[in-house]
């Protein structure tokens, strides 16, 4: 899900005062009204929350899972349509583009947003693991992206689309290497077809997001790092801002991002951390 920190090794610090408390969310202003998007890993995780962002704003939504259950709660709670895909499969990515058109005319937006963490470095990633992260987090968005802009294209209609990608795409630590080789992929991929497609009126942007609180990267740090239940207090301390990146944040962001009000920007990888890469101490 673009997430690249890490629990064990942390150095914790302790704030001098404690962090804002988060404010509910307000409606922004309807800024995707009328507009088809697709949300592809939209299930759980930051996607459900981009999609559940994208329906407050107006949207006509259509996001995808590998979890027909979860996907089917989603469904009936937010009035989105769910579509069943295995995006690992790039048939599957496509299709996810024609079932939209097909409930619902046309596309508008796409958010790609599925993502693999699954840990391994250099020495002992397998060709199946490296295989399986180029699989979700680089050839399903770029088979979608090709889908959805084809369908922008016939229509000689303007569209945006958001990558989810990930602080790593800058290097990443050690024990997700193939994670990052396929996340610089997919910044690439943001600043290629962005500038292929930028006379055709399609904006494409890029999201690095940084260590952000999912219910995958609960599960990631209980699997790979052996945390307990306090490993998102400790976390936070040691964050610069009191707290980890929160999913309603970026959905937000995604959504100003996809919307006219975003403007002329495209190809833009923009780095959504509190990491400033570069800076040294």
């Amino acid at each position: 899900m673009g997430l690249c920190g890490l629990y064990d090794g942390l150095r914790f610090t302790r704030l001098t005062a404690a962090p804002p408390e988060p404010k509910e969310n307000d409606a922004l202003m309807g800024l995707l009204e009328d507009k088809v998007v697709l949300v592809n890993g939209g299930s759980q995780g930051v996607g459900a929350g981009i999609g559940r962002a994208a329906v407050r704003e107006g949207a006509t939504v259509v996001f995808t899972g590998r979890r027909a259950g979860i996907g089917e709660g989603l469904a009936a709670d937010t009035g989105a349509l769910f579509v069943r895909a295995d995006l690992s499969d790039a048939a599957q990515a496509r299709d996810s583009v024609v079932q939209a058109v097909a409930a619902h005319g046309r596309i508008d937006c796409l958010v790609n947003a599925a993502g693999l963490t699954s840990r391994g470095s250099l020495l002992d990633t397998t060709p199946e693991l490296f295989d399986a992260h180029i699989a979700v987090n680089l050839r399903a968005p770029f088979f979608a992206t090709q889908a959805a802009v084809a369908d922008m294209t016939a229509r000689e209609a303007p569209g945006t689309i958001v990558n989810i990608i990930s602080n790593c795409a800058h290097g990443g630590p050690p024990h997700l290497a193939a994670y990052s080789t396929a996340k610089a992929g997919l910044a690439g991929l943001t600043r290629n077809a962005a500038h292929a497609h930028r006379w055709d009126r399609i904006r494409i942007n890029g999201l690095n997001i940084g260590w952000t609180d999912t219910e995958g990267e609960d599960a990631t740090q209980r699997a790979f790092h052996g945390a307990g239940d306090d490993w998102r207090e400790k976390a936070a301390a040691a964050q610069p801002m009191g707290k980890l990146g929160q999913v309603d944040e970026i959905a937000d962001f995604v959504v100003l991002l996809l919307s006219d009000r975003s403007g002329v920007v495209t190809g833009s990888v923009i780095d959504w951390d509190q990491t400033v890469f570069g800076g040294l101490d």
